[in-house]
């Protein structure tokens, strides 16, 4: 059977244990060593910013338990101590656990490298949230010059997906605290973005909290809202099941908000995009 590809950045790959499998690559068992956790520091590059308390004193229980069964991946930063490249939750569930020493893989790499590495970790095991997500990806693209195209290769994800993901950082910091708090979804956060200004995000978001609204319903709050009419002041012949469910999966295909019409006499559908960048991708999608 063919290997599934993970889309993991050269080198990480090689590091990180298969979970589902016993055995450790060659690399790994004739890398591993031992050091004392108070050598440890965290990863600066760390993109993850946010970690459940509730999942960390699970992990710890588990570790006192088995022990830290996938080796942390550290880098040499001088005096004799270490910066933590991957295993951020290993580390901390390690000190809540008490242990005095962990299992380790020594890596010598470049601050691009140790980002690049945590944020792949973290999007492998789907650790990020969408705004951490966001930032990671823009550090590699603003500090370290990395295109969406690149960055998508490296972490096994469409390019769609990494401008959506960038997309999130143009939102108000009250509708990214809602997004955190999920008291709205993602999908709700990039309709908001259709707003113009941060200030009419932040007031659709009060509707949207207020009555519920669900993702296509926030869609259309937008779409009023951009032709200067409120919610209340229009009322819409609701859209057949069949339609909706046609939107829907134009929506998940193209990773964009999508529009349908239709009638015995036809209709029509229209895809949104908010940048260059989103045209570019939607055309490679289409053509």
């Amino acid at each position: 059977m063919a290997k599934k590809r993970t889309g993991l950045g050269k080198g990480l790959g090689a590091l990180i244990v298969d979970t589902e499998s016993p055995v450790a690559t060659p690399e790994i068992e004739g890398g591993i060593q031992e050091v004392a956790v108070k050598k440890i520091s965290s990863n600066p590059r760390q993109p993850r910013t946010h970690f459940n308390e509730d999942e960390l004193a699970e992990l710890a229980d588990s570790i006192r338990e088995h022990g830290v069964i996938q080796p942390l991946i550290i880098s040499p930063n001088g005096e004799g101590k270490y910066s933590l490249i991957a295993g951020e939750r290993r580390l901390k569930a390690s000190q809540q656990a008490g242990l005095k020493k962990v299992p380790v893989v020594i890596r010598e790499v470049s601050e691009q490298q140790q980002l690049e590495w945590a944020l792949i970790e973290n999007v492998q095991r789907a650790d990020l949230s969408p705004l951490e997500e966001a930032e990671a990806y823009h550090q590699l693209s603003d500090e370290f010059g990395h295109s969406h195209a690149e960055i998508a290769k490296q972490v096994g994800k469409s390019r769609v997906a990494i401008t959506n993901r960038l997309r999130l950082r143009k939102l108000s910091e009250t509708v990214k605290a809602a997004l955190i708090e999920k008291l709205i979804s993602e999908g709700h956060a990039r309709a908001l973005l259709g707003l113009p200004t941060l200030e009419a995000q932040e007031s659709a978001l009060k509707t949207v909290t207020s009555l519920q609204l669900n993702v296509r319903q926030t869609e259309q709050l937008v779409n009023k809202w951009n032709v200067g009419k409120t919610p209340t002041q229009e009322k819409k012949t609701p859209k057949s099941p069949e339609v909706t469910e046609l939107e829907d999966r134009l929506r998940s295909r193209f990773e964009t908000k999508v529009s349908m019409r239709h009638s015995k006499k036809g209709g029509n559908i229209t895809l949104y995009y908010a940048s260059n960048e989103d045209l570019d991708a939607l055309l490679e999608k289409l053509l």
